[in-house]
């Protein structure tokens, strides 16, 4: 029996060759980008999820701010592999910023002290739900997609660039667009080094 869920999950991979060309106009990416994280998850409904999305000009801009970062940073014998890997990245369509808005989880420290230490842990929570959410929207259209977390090195200029909130804490960076080179198979470890099953 197929399970339409489970097929989905396995379509959803780290893909690193990405193109410009996908098969949504930019106002249904961005539709559906939003519709994704909405539908995502959260304790107490906080919503703390908070995204920018960058396409174009500004999608690039994005890892051109993170080479200038990483240039002070890497050793320059070493930087043409991570600008090659930048180059990938810039060369997808587009990306999408994933934060988590602090004011929200310092509001329910306050409203629930209770649960103080529990709040920073499940805005984590939030920001994994939020973004397998949209890994899973996007591969259902048929859009590639990889996970970066350049955070925090790149955190002041995204901030500076896009006039981020103070209260926004980026957690991560998704890159999607077309598919030029499928991911390479997936391994898994063995199940009984993963699961316990009790009857």
């Amino acid at each position: 029996m197929s399970d339409p869920f489970l097929s989905l999950a396995k379509k959803r991979r780290s893909i690193y060759a990405l193109g410009k060309d996908i098969p949504l106009s930019e106002d249904e990416v961005i539709s559906l980008i939003k519709d994704a994280v909405k539908q995502a998850p959260s304790a107490f409904n906080s919503q703390s999820s908070r995204i920018i999305i960058l396409l174009g000009k500004e999608h690039t801009k994005l890892w051109e701010l993170t080479r200038a970062q990483l240039k002070r940073i890497v050793p320059e014998e070493k930087f043409q592999g991570t600008s090659d890997k930048l180059d990938s990245f810039s060369n997808a369509a587009g990306s999408v910023l994933f934060f988590e808005d602090q004011e929200v989880v310092k509001t329910l420290q306050e409203q629930f002290p209770s649960y103080a230490d529990n709040f920073p842990v499940w805005s984590e929570h939030s920001t994994g739900i939020a973004q397998y959410a949209v890994w899973l929207a996007l591969a259902e259209k048929g859009i590639g997609a990889n996970l970066q977390h350049y955070n925090p090195i790149i955190d002041e200029d995204v901030k500076r660039e896009w006039k981020v909130p103070s209260s926004w804490t980026l957690r991560a960076q998704m890159n999607f667009g077309s598919i030029l080179q499928p991911a390479g198979e997936k391994t898994y470890i063995d199940d009984e080094k993963r699961f316990i099953i009790a009857k």
